[in-house]
């Protein structure tokens, strides 16, 4: 089974406790340690990979400890080209043969047909939980652990943010191991271990999303106002305070 070995114990499955004692493993690790310790005890564990930054720096963590371990994104039908290509380029430098596509129950078009056009630009909201939260919830129902790029200075809803907790929403453990990193970590990363990112980072896009909800940010905004501007909106929905 990907993730588990002979002889480990596994950290979820048995609910907030089990989450509380690999968080106290964890909690003097390394991002990369946190990652090993991760792919070593629990026994179904993925990474939610988006593409952004921090996602690919845990992508480079992730295949050099565990080619084989369960990588997925949430395919929208509404990314951006650049996010596209750079899905493509990951899977040529790293393989990813255990890379799934989650999409919705629903079509873009058929979408519109239920809901009307354009359901993003009227309710943000309600296009997140039918194209992101309700197919990404089906997803961690088989799964015991998910590894998600949080870190804590992205966002006031993220700033409480551990690098291992009980995720109760989905009732998983939930690993963050750039909780504690700083932008210029990331990116320091990636310069140094050559990992491929999305080219719209360097066009004023440090968070990226579906196409029509995302914009290029203004010197001096915060990270994530470019997402979904025109609201008070500032998450998808699938972590905390979203």
């Amino acid at each position: 089974m990907p993730g588990s070995h002979e002889g480990d114990v596994p950290a979820a499955g048995t609910g907030e406790q089990a989450a509380a004692r690999l968080s106290a493993d964890c909690e003097r690790m390394t991002a990369e340690e946190t990652v090993a310790r991760v792919l070593r005890t629990v026994p179904r564990v993925a990474l939610a990979c988006s593409f952004s930054a921090e996602d690919m720096v845990l992508l480079d963590m992730v295949m050099a400890i565990q080619r084989d371990a369960h990588v997925f994104y949430l395919d929208t039908d509404l990314l951006f080209p650049e996010t596209y290509a750079l899905r493509d380029r990951a899977v040529a430098r790293y393989g990813i043969p255990g890379l799934v596509r989650v999409t919705a129950d629903l079509t873009v078009a058929q979408q519109a047909w239920r809901y009307g056009d354009d359901l993003w630009a009227r309710d943000p909201d309600a296009c997140c939980a039918l194209r992101k939260v309700g197919p990404l919830e089906k997803l961690l129902a088989d799964y015991d652990g998910w590894i998600t790029g949080i870190r804590r200075d992205q966002s006031p809803a993220r700033s409480r943010a551990r690098s291992v907790e009980w995720d109760g929403r989905f009732g998983l453990v939930k690993v963050n191991p750039l909780a504690e990193w700083t932008a210029d970590q990331v990116w320091r990363y990636i310069a140094t271990h050559g990992v491929p990112y999305n080219p719209l980072h360097d066009q004023g896009y440090p968070s990226i999303g579906c196409i029509h909800c995302t914009r290029a940010v203004e010197p001096g905004e915060d990270a994530r106002s470019g997402r979904w501007s025109h609201f008070s909106k500032t998450e998808c929905g699938l972590h905390a305070g979203g």
